[in-house]
């Protein structure tokens, strides 16, 4: 623990070099289209878009508590699947970003572990611009927003702590074993199933079934949901206790993602 710290304070000083690569990466998946980074924009408000034609017309929502309007569950839908977009796509990418910037890795003065941070605050920016669609839609839907949604940012942080340990761990074990990239894909298919985006914890079927209940409560991604709902759309209090553990699992996380990541990096050059 205390040498992630002490790295922590090394990984500061190139602070100027992660924010140089996150703008690279930016510019590097819009360059060449018209619209530039105003697609950052646009694709969660098609998406938004897609859910609110598809779930408020042709297939409405069948799970009560989402009142008579029958958008409201597109917008529910959008308030989970927008951070998971970002956690899914931090996972996949950190995946192979070791391949993929192996010239990086062979220079010896290059920190390695910056590549994993890059591909979650990347990930993380295009998370924020898709922040206000989902406000916009939130007040398009006659939303009212409470004073629990000042406590966004709690969730946000923890949710940046987990995808960033769990990004270390998938960087570091892809680069030996390959499978673990396919293994991942269908791996964060189930886990998608397996968290509250798609229906409420309140359903009728998890209430009646322990079992269940006890997977989503074991699953660290229910909480980190829960939080934007609760935030958000349900607009109460988030489920401190259960975020908190949330957190602490999340920092746990990070330092064993660390400590494998550190573990291999040595050879990191002769693999990738």
């Amino acid at each position: 623990m205390l040498r992630l710290f002490k790295k922590g304070k090394e990984l500061y000083k190139y602070r100027v070099l992660i924010q140089n690569l996150v703008s690279r990466e930016l510019k590097a998946r819009y360059r060449g289209t018209i619209l530039g980074f105003l697609w950052s924009f646009f694709n969660p408000l098609l998406l938004m878009i897609v859910y609110t034609i598809v779930f408020g017309f042709i297939i409405p929502s069948r799970f009560p508590g989402f009142g008579e309007n029958r958008l409201v569950y597109a917008l529910f839908l959008f308030c989970g699947v927008l951070p998971w977009t970002w956690f899914a796509s931090s996972s996949l990418e950190s995946a192979n970003v070791l391949m993929v910037q192996g010239n990086l890795i062979k220079k010896i003065l290059f920190p390695v572990e910056i590549l994993p941070i890059v591909v979650v605050t990347s990930n993380f920016v295009h998370f924020v611009f898709g922040l206000p669609i989902l406000f916009l839609f939130a007040l398009i839907m006659l939303k009212k927003f409470t004073i629990y949604i000042l406590f966004l940012p709690v969730v946000i942080l923890v949710q940046f702590v987990f995808a960033l340990g769990f990004s270390l761990i998938v960087s570091s074990l892809t680069v030996h074993f390959r499978d673990v990239k396919d293994i991942l894909g269908n791996m964060l298919t189930l886990w998608f199933f397996s968290s509250p985006i798609i229906y409420p914890v309140t359903f009728a079927t998890i209430q009646r079934n322990k079992w269940l209940r006890l997977l989503l409560d074991i699953n660290p991604m229910t909480h980190i949901m829960q939080g934007y709902q609760n935030c958000v759309f349900f607009g109460e209090m988030i489920r401190w206790r259960r975020l908190g553990v949330t957190f602490l699992v999340s920092l746990v996380l990070l330092v064993v993602g660390y400590a494998i990541f550190d573990r291999l990096r040595d050879s990191f050059p002769e693999e990738v």
